[in-house]
């Protein structure tokens, strides 16, 4: 009698051994700009408070990842990130680190509030920057060069850190955007605009990023659809 053949099953992936999982999660939603009262600012660049959906999708973040493996929680030096991490920190008795070159694009002469303003005007200028998928059309914006001459670093140096440990990053649309066009060699736009409090997922193994999710926002919709931010 012959034995039997061997089968092989999908290979399902794992992450290698010494590698590190980032986690990125896009603060929860900030309060509304008011073209009277300009958002305050922090390193040049506008810093506005949660609003009291994004505390709630704070807390939905919480939900879903305290009951995961978090090593390390990292926040940027503006406070909409600190503020959605507080509960997930609190609940694992962590204390978030600071890493501000993972902060949000430096908008120029549109910071502060004006940009949401003149995006939701249909300005000539947001139009271009969406055409050409560059944020410096804005008058003092930074590039697409200069943004991944930050994060860039910011990643690789947090993988050094936290070899074989999976990190919480709490950052922003368009830090998170340009992490994940540089893992995957995107277009500098192609993962821009994710929702708030979504998750997005990479895997650093030495020189490579490996994509791993984007913008999953299961934990905000099976709770209640309405705590997804409108855009």
């Amino acid at each position: 009698m012959s034995p039997p053949t061997k089968r092989y099953r999908q290979i399902r992936f794992e992450a290698p051994p010494g590698s590190t999982e980032l986690v990125l999660v896009r603060h929860g939603e900030s309060e509304a700009a008011d073209p009277e009262q300009p958002f305050p600012v922090v390193d040049g660049r506008g810093d506005p408070e949660l609003s009291p959906l994004g505390r709630a999708q704070a807390a939905l973040v919480a939900d879903r990842l305290a009951v995961t493996r978090v090593d390390a929680i990292y926040v940027t030096s503006l406070r909409r990130t600190t503020e959605t991490a507080a509960p997930l920190a609190a609940r694992l008795g962590l204390v978030p680190e600071v890493e501000s070159a993972l902060s949000e694009i430096y908008l120029g002469e549109w910071d502060g509030g004006i940009y949401r303003q003149r995006v939701a005007d249909g300005d000539p200028i947001a139009v271009q920057m969406v055409e050409e998928e560059r944020w410096d059309v804005i008058p003092g914006a930074e590039s697409n060069a200069a943004i991944a001459a930050r994060v860039a670093p910011a990643i690789t140096g947090i993988a050094r850190r936290h070899a074989g440990q999976r990190v919480v990053c709490f950052a922003h649309g368009g830090s998170i955007g340009a992490v994940l066009a540089i893992a995957t060699g995107s277009r500098p736009f192609a993962f821009t605009g994710s929702d708030n409090g979504a998750i997005s997922s990479i895997v650093v193994v030495g020189p490579r990023w490996l994509l791993r999710s984007f913008n999953d926002t299961s934990h905000l919709e099976q709770h209640n659809p309405s705590v997804r931010s409108a855009t």
